[in-house]
C-alpha cells in the first residue's frame, strides 16, 4: 500500500464520527423546536378558552340584566338571583347575581302627556318623573369559576306615585 492509501485510512473513522455528532444536534435541536411549538399552541388553546368563558359570562349577565329590565322592576326594586343556560342544553350555565337596583337621580318630565299637548308643560297637570337607575349583575360559572361583573344604566319613566314609593 502507498502512504497515500494509508493516509486514507486513518482519516475516515474520524470523518464517520463528526457526522453522527452534526446529526445528533440536528435532532435535539428539531426536538426542542417541536416541542416550543406544542407549548405555544398548547397555551394559545387556553388563552382562548379563557376568552370564550368570558364572553359567555358576560353574554350571562345581560341576559339577566334584560331579564330584569322587562319586569316592572323600578316599581319595587329588589335583589335577584337568576340562573341563565347560555347553551340552551337544559342545564344552568351560569348563576348570576343581580344587585338591589339603585336609583341614582329623579327629575320632573319636561313634556306634556299625549293628552295635554296644546297645552305645554307649564299647564299641564303632568306628574310623570324621568328616572335613572344602576342595574349591578354578577355572573359565576360554577364549572370553571369564570366571574364576570356587568353594570348598566337605565332610564324609567314612572308615576309620581311609584318614583315617591321607589326612588326617593
Amino acid at each position: 500500500m502507498s502512504a497515500r492509501g494509508v493516509q486514507h485510512l486513518t482519516q475516515a473513522p474520524s470523518q464517520r464520527g463528526a457526522t453522527l455528532i452534526v446529526g445528533l444536534i440536528m435532532m435535539v435541536l428539531i426536538t426542542l423546536i417541536v416541542i416550543n411549538a406544542f407549548t405555544l399552541s398548547s397555551s394559545n388553546l387556553k388563552s382562548v378558552g379563557n376568552m370564550q368563558l368570558r364572553e359567555e359570562a358576560m353574554a350571562a349577565a345581560n341576559q339577566a340584566i334584560e331579564q330584569v329590565v322587562s319586569s316592572p322592576f323600578a316599581i319595587s326594586p329588589v335583589a335577584q338571583s337568576i340562573n341563565v343556560d347560555i347553551n340552551k342544553d337544559g342545564t344552568n350555565d351560569f348563576a348570576v347575581q343581580v344587585a338591589l337596583p339603585t336609583c341614582t337621580r329623579a327629575w320632573a318630565a319636561s313634556t306634556a302627556d299625549p293628552s295635554d299637548v296644546e297645552l305645554g308643560p307649564s299647564m299641564s297637570g303632568s306628574s310623570t318623573w324621568i328616572t335613572e337607575w344602576d342595574l349591578d349583575a354578577q355572573a359565576t360559572d360554577a364549572a370553571s369559576g369564570a366571574s364576570v361583573r356587568v353594570r348598566q344604566g337605565i332610564r324609567v319613566q314612572l308615576t309620581e306615585a311609584q318614583r315617591n314609593a321607589s326612588c326617593p
